[in-house]
């Protein structure tokens, strides 16, 4: 018998195997000063880049004074517990309606938090004679509700209509032998490529195949469709999501999320969503403050407009530099490059140091061996000078990348390794 505890310590994971090359910098850094285009990293002024708060609206005055006055007033701990024992409120009810009206769905129900909350929903939606279809790039919150399902499930390739068809047909044959039905699941927009979700192909499956959708829209709801309603607005098809999910960590620059459906099916989902009906309430600043960060989203539509501004002027800039970006047709802003682990991690490091710029890194195992991934999420705070800045930036790095002067480094930082092992 091994102590779990030992195995621990021999397989850390495959991000924990990094921990003491990339804590406090790569991961779990330190940024620090008011959120916003710049700020301060291990006492440097940067540039940032991985806010997800796309409206700028974690520092919009209104936001702040509504946010303020209700802590004020009702404090953190109001409503005292689980929205079935002692969490109710008038103002959840009336933003729970405000939502619902906003996507275009009869009913809608708050959620404390986004990943708990579509965990939580999934395992709601399904029973174990039914039939789980996702995409293969779905969000971990996605991916650990679908391991919660006890039934059948099948991954589709990536926006791949026809692999879906295929695993259609699979999950067909299987449901029919059950006795179940079909949950097919995406996201509206892929948070780390950037594509949007092919929703509007999805949903013409539906002449052919029977089956329920569910939408993830964390990264789609405020920025995309002519009001802010999200990916299936923007694609004509919101009205053919079964159950819409959206969370307020990204354009509602907060905490919470909410799902929304037909009147019906959300009175069940009450009763039977884990997360919320074993835990507290969302607090009182948040319900109060997403009230009024819908209220701006819905009537300054210029918020919008200038988040548009910046991600045409950023996405156009590196593509007329040569940057691969992969097929983005959002706001998020992956810039593709080829190079190994180390080189990801110099040039990262060359960007933040030396050029003032903050932005995620991604590499293996998230994406292919030999591929860099740097996201960027332009929000309507950057200005033409932050972007501009970038740019200059993004093709300095790329020169010193193809021209070898980061394999150059990873070489000598290798030999330097080889000769502390050989003294010690």
């Amino acid at each position: 018998m091994k102590d779990i505890f030992d195995r621990l310590r021999e397989n850390p994971g495959p991000l924990g195997q990094f921990a003491d090359y990339a804590e406090g910098y790569f991961v779990f850094p330190k940024l620090e000063g008011p959120i916003g285009p710049r700020m301060k990293f291990q006492g440097r002024e940067v540039i940032f880049w991985s806010a997800n708060d796309y409206l700028g609206l974690c520092n919009h005055p209104e936001v702040l004074e509504a946010d303020a006055k209700a802590a004020a007033e009702y404090g953190m701990f109001y409503p005292m517990g689980a929205r079935a024992m002692s969490g109710e409120t008038d103002q959840h009810q009336q933003l729970e309606r405000e939502l619902a009206e906003f996507v275009e769905k009869e009913s809608a129900y708050l959620l404390n938090f986004g990943y708990q909350g579509m965990v939580s929903t999934i395992d709601a939606l399904v029973g174990r004679h039914d039939v789980i279809v996702y995409d293969a790039d779905s969000h971990a919150c996605i991916v650990d509700g679908v391991r919660l399902h006890m039934g059948k499930s099948f991954t589709y390739k990536h926006n791949d209509i026809a692999s879906l068809e295929k695993n259609l047909i699979r999950a067909t044959k299987v449901a029919q032998e059950q006795g179940g039905g079909i949950l097919v699941i995406t996201e509206g927009v892929f948070g780390m490529r950037g594509m949007q979700g092919k929703i509007k192909e999805i949903c013409d499956l539906k002449s052919k195949f029977d089956f329920r959708l569910l939408v993830d829209d964390a990264h789609g709801f405020g920025t995309l469709g002519k009001t802010g309603a999200g990916a299936g607005e923007e694609q004509g098809c919101q009205d053919q999501i079964d159950v819409y999910f959206s969370t307020f960590a990204k354009s509602m620059a907060g905490f919470g999320a909410f799902i929304a459906a037909d009147k019906d099916i959300i009175r069940i989902l009450k009763y039977n969503l884990r997360s919320q009906v074993f835990a507290k309430s969302l607090t009182m600043p948040m319900v109060i403050g997403g009230l009024k960060r819908l209220d701006l989203l819905r009537s300054r539509p210029e918020i919008k407009a200038k988040l548009w501004e910046n991600v045409r002027k950023l996405q156009n800039g590196l593509l007329e530099r040569g940057f691969n970006l992969g097929g983005s047709n959002t706001c998020v802003t992956p810039v593709m490059m080829e190079g190994s682990t180390v080189e990801a991690t110099l040039l990262s490091r060359d960007l933040r140091e030396n050029f003032g710029i903050f932005t995620s890194v991604v590499i293996y195992p998230v994406i292919p061996k030999g591929m860099i991934l740097l996201r960027l999420i332009p929000t309507a705070s950057h200005t033409d000078s932050e972007i501009n800045e970038t740019l200059a930036a993004f093709e300095a790095i790329h020169e010193k990348l193809v021209s070898g002067f980061y394999k150059e480094q990873e070489q000598k930082l290798l030999e330097e390794k080889q000769l502390q092992f050989k003294e010690s």
